[in-house]
């Protein structure tokens, strides 16, 4: 990918989410919600602080993340489906 996030901005690719319960129901596409859990592609190289020190980011790139349901922006890079977002719109990480 050459796409680079500029300041504390993450791309991230949304992870599936299964698509039967655990009872074993099939769910089908219209009833499915945007998943929240995604993997961290790039991260930007952090945000300044008032003495324009550069703050890095905790989120690396093959993290796991949890994320709010509408936070990002959409978008489309070398025909992947993304999501560019702030590292403080990132709930936490998940430890696999």
């Amino acid at each position: 990918m050459k796409f680079r996030p500029l300041h504390d901005r993450v791309v991230v690719r949304r992870i599936e989410s299964e698509e039967k319960t655990k009872g074993g129901i099939i769910i089908p596409d219209t009833a499915k919600e945007k998943p929240q859990e995604g993997e961290v592609i790039a991260v930007g190289p952090g945000a300044r602080d008032e003495s324009g020190r550069i703050n890095a980011l905790d989120v690396k790139a093959g993290d796991r993340v949890l994320f709010g349901k509408w936070s990002g922006t959409e978008v489309k890079i070398d025909g992947q489906d993304l999501l560019i977002m702030k590292e403080s719109d990132i709930m936490g990480v998940v430890a696999l």
